[in-house]
């Protein structure tokens, strides 16, 4: 079915919207497996309790009031129901709390991670947060309320209360726009993708061998030869600085931060063959289409690259709002271990000194002193391979920060889920079924690093073999669904049997919005 899509945004200024909105009768539910409790909702919620009263009938002039604080979850609520429904809202005059049908108030005693209550009886909805970012989580919540159906009737919202809150801060998936590259309204798809099951940040991986996809205004070259080339020498493409503060832009409206990456001092073959000065022989290299890894690296005896460093993240922080900024550090086979140390160690400070909380993969824990509160990200096994591994890895928490989990054989969307898909690799111990991505528990990773010691989880998706957003979204879902609910729901609350019964009618609303995603066997899809 046809993506619907609002041809332009709703002001962020919003206290009341009229929502015209279309219905019919869903199809019958299967019955939820033992536990489940309600409708359907991916990720499961801490608390949702089916209410003993009439549904809500959410009708064709329905009315948004929204405290000012909550005016972006307001806009956001309206024009994602648009998107759902495929009908035109039209935007009325400010309603008061008490004759609007959905109403978002602050409440400052609602607690956790992107905290939320919502309640649904026959008299409306209520919504009520803290934070901006739980009234934006309830958004997702109550869209996977709205009963799908054809234009033209109003919908009956099943009567419900629901608290619920996130086990970590960072929810975050990865795509790579480096291998293959993906414009703005594909990246901007993705994100509206991911933020339906409460993802919260979204990782570019803007820089690699085959591709340098960020303009540099102080290093033009870097996308006038880099950005040219991509994995089989396939088209490039890179995003204009206006490109990228339209994606950031994007995401902020869905309560998604992009979190920036330039990988470095490896990974950089596109910038070597951009500007010869930043090559160990000072010579530009040839343009790179392959996929093997470890064999570029900046120069790390040269004053060059660390002005080049410096001008880059400089530029990049200044238009990322979000906190965070990524400097990679990962496979650089190509720089001796004293001189990877040294040059990790300099790079974290200047990507510090931009006001941003540095991340790198967990490899940069080899490095000297790091800035206090860096942020270390996983990214081997669910069972690490060596206790060495997990020391280092433990070093973030014992230096003072946190680690985002990712680990290759559960969180890596690029992996095929079995010997069938048409995409994808298989280096991460073979396939990654949903099962897999599923059946682990962060906390019991790394021992000695429990919830305390993580700022979250993602699911990276590296695009050596794709070169679609079909593509992409075939690998995400519904993996990133696993992912996702184990970013937000209890340990003790999750059952794979549970999460493969409410994938069901989320496959629908994927098949309503254009979605594509993989029909994986062990679901009993429509």
């Amino acid at each position: 079915m046809t993506r619907w899509r609002t041809g332009a945004g709703i002001t962020a200024g919003l206290v009341g919207a009229v929502l015209v909105l279309a219905a019919c009768t869903p199809p019958p539910a299967e019955p939820p497996p033992a536990g489940a409790v309600g409708p359907s909702v991916v990720p499961r919620p801490v608390e949702l309790t089916a209410g003993e009263g009439a549904p809500f009938v959410l009708g064709t002039s329905a009315t948004v009031s929204a405290d000012p604080e909550l005016a972006g979850p307001a806009a956001a609520l309206v024009e994602l129901l648009h998107e759902d429904t495929g009908v035109a809202v039209a935007t009325g005059g400010a309603a008061g709390p008490a004759d609007a049908d959905v109403r978002l108030t602050v409440d400052p005693a609602v607690t956790g991670y992107d905290g939320y209550l919502l309640h649904v009886d026959d008299n409306g909805i209520d919504i009520a947060a803290a934070e901006p970012s739980g009234a934006f989580a309830a958004v997702q919540t109550l869209r996977q309320l709205v009963p799908l159906g054809d234009p033209g009737a109003a919908r009956e919202v099943p009567a419900v209360d629901v608290r619920d809150h996130a086990r970590f801060a960072y929810r975050g998936a990865m795509l790579d726009v480096a291998r293959h590259f993906f414009g703005v309204q594909d990246v901007e798809r993705y994100v509206d993708d991911v933020a339906l099951l409460k993802v919260n940040h979204l990782h570019l991986h803007l820089t690699d061998d085959q591709g340098w996809r960020i303009a540099i205004g102080s290093w033009p070259r870097l996308t006038e030869v880099g950005a040219a080339n991509a994995v089989d020498g396939d088209p490039g493409g890179f995003y204009t600085q206006d490109d990228y503060r339209a994606i950031v832009a994007h995401a902020a409206a869905r309560g998604v931060t992009i979190v920036p990456e330039i990988d470095m001092p490896g990974h950089t073959n596109a910038a070597l063959a951009s500007y010869g000065e930043l090559n160990p022989d000072g010579r530009a290299v040839p343009a790179y289409s392959g996929i093997e890894v470890g064999f570029s690296t900046l120069d790390p005896e040269s004053e060059t690259t660390y002005r080049f460093v410096e001008d880059v993240l400089d530029e990049v922080a200044a238009l990322t709002p979000g906190p965070y900024l990524h400097i990679g550090g990962d496979e650089s086979r190509a720089t001796s271990d004293e001189q990877y140390a040294a040059f990790v160690t300099r790079a974290a400070q200047i990507a510090a000194g931009t006001g941003k909380t540095v991340v790198g993969w967990h490899e940069i824990a080899d490095a000297g002193p790091l800035p206090p509160g860096t942020v270390g990200q996983y990214w081997s096994y669910v069972r690490p391979e060596t206790k060495g591994l997990a020391q280092r890895v433990r070093s973030f928490v014992d230096r003072g920060g946190r680690l985002i989990m990712s680990p290759a054989d559960a969180t890596y969307l690029d992996m095929k889920y079995d010997a069938s898909t048409p995409h994808g690799l298989q280096w991460a111990r073979g396939f990654t079924d949903l099962a897999e991505a599923y059946s682990w528990d962060p906390a019991q990773v790394v021992d000695g690093v429990g919830d305390d010691d993580l700022l979250g989880v993602e699911a990276p998706l590296w695009t050596e073999t794709l070169r679609t957003v079909e593509d992409v979204e075939s690998m995400a879902f519904p993996r990133l669904a696993a992912v996702a609910e184990i970013a937000w729901t209890p340990q003790q609350d999750r059952q794979l049997d549970d999460l493969k019964a409410r994938l069901v009618p989320l496959g629908e609303r994927w098949d309503a919005a254009g979605v594509t995603y993989t029909k994986v066997p062990q679901v009993s899809w429509r």
